[in-house]
């Protein structure tokens, strides 16, 4: 069989499931349109710059008919505990998916390889492969394909592996069988609502982005709300609250991909060191990250945010003000600033 045939395969390649689904996203396009309407996308105006062809996989690849998902865990082995990083609030918290080599080139390349030894084994077919790079709905197509149920906080998960994991597809002309959807375990749990930090997701499967640290820190562009900036705490980089307090997560496995072991000891770095980068330390030691993407200046807004929060203390404050002094640009300034007030309320009280 087919499916039996894309499992070996897949588990070579280092895929830990592999999943087929037809094209028919009807209902998640409704929930799509119904949460663009509500303004949840925040500063993201390419989600629905790409009309029906996010949701409809033929109008974005002529002639797909199947799609294969496949599900790769990422969580690095050797990592500094991440609970107790969040209670040290002198040290970074990056979200753990991406303190080793950024993950869209992994994918995409496993999944070339992929479809073309699918290719040697049963013919010339037409695909094209995606890893959270265009227009899909990997969420709803991992959940059609059987890999996992949409959890409160929507983000995929799995009962043998948690959520600690990261999709990929290969739209394909080929007419495959469709692999079983499985049941959602979530029950009446709603730890992930409540532990998160912004209160972000509003109700079960409601996520509101413009409140998520994740979208805060590495989607948005521009000033942090005032009024979110405290819940930031020292996250940095993404937030995995939601995944830290999941339940499921205890059956979560770690990654023996080298490609996603810690880096340049992000696991636990001290902000203030990583505040004393210069954009070219912040180029070098970044090469291949997808920490890259945000760029210098809102590594620092992130940065000064966190110092904000951080304990009082005349070393950060002198630290605070010697980057304000070499800093032009007005989105970094204002958040040093703002940092700075922090510290010197803190000490006046």
């Amino acid at each position: 069989m087919i499916v039996d045939k894309l499992q070996a395969l897949g588990k070579a390649l280092g895929f830990n499931a592999v999943g087929i689904s037809n094209i028919d996203l009807s209902v998640a396009e409704q929930r799509l349109l119904d949460w663009l309407a509500q303004g949840y996308h925040g500063d993201m105006a390419w989600m629905a710059h790409h009309g029906s062809k996010r949701s409809r996989p033929a109008e974005l690849v002529p002639g797909t008919l199947s799609v294969i998902s496949v599900r790769m865990d990422y969580f690095p082995p050797d990592s500094v505990d991440a609970e107790m990083l969040l209670n040290h609030p002198e040290r970074a918290y990056i979200s753990r998916y991406a303190l080793g080599r950024d993950y869209h080139k992994v994918l995409r390349q496993r999944l070339e390889k992929f479809a073309q030894q699918l290719q040697a084994e049963i013919g010339s077919f037409g695909y094209r492969v995606f890893t959270d790079s265009a227009p899909v709905l990997e969420k709803p197509l991992a959940v059609k394909a059987g890999l996992g149920w949409m959890g409160k906080h929507t983000n995929i998960l799995s009962r043998e592996a948690g959520s600690w994991f990261f999709l990929g597809e290969i739209y394909t002309d080929l007419p495959l069988e469709e692999t079983s959807s499985v049941s959602d375990h979530c029950g009446q749990c709603r730890a992930c609502i409540d532990v998160c930090p912004t209160q972000a997701i509003l109700a079960p499967y409601t996520l509101d982005a413009r409140r998520c640290i994740s979208y805060l820190t590495i989607e948005h562009q521009g000033s942090i709300p005032l009024e979110l900036r405290p819940l930031l705490g020292n996250r940095i980089y993404g937030c995995d609250d939601c995944q830290l307090i999941c339940p499921w997560n205890r059956f979560a496995q770690t990654s023996p991909e080298a490609d996603f072991a810690v880096r340049n000891g992000l696991d636990s770095a001290r902000l203030g060191e990583l505040f004393q980068w210069r954009e070219s330390d912040f180029m070098r030691k970044l090469e291949g990250s997808p920490i890259r993407r945000i760029g210098y200046e809102r590594w620092l807004r992130n940065i000064a945010v966190a110092l904000g929060n951080a304990p009082a203390s005349d070393e950060t404050l002198a630290l605070l003000q010697k980057k304000q002094a070499e800093i032009v640009s007005v989105l970094v300034q204002e958040h040093i600033q703002w940092a700075v007030d922090q510290h010197k309320q803190g000490a006046s009280s």
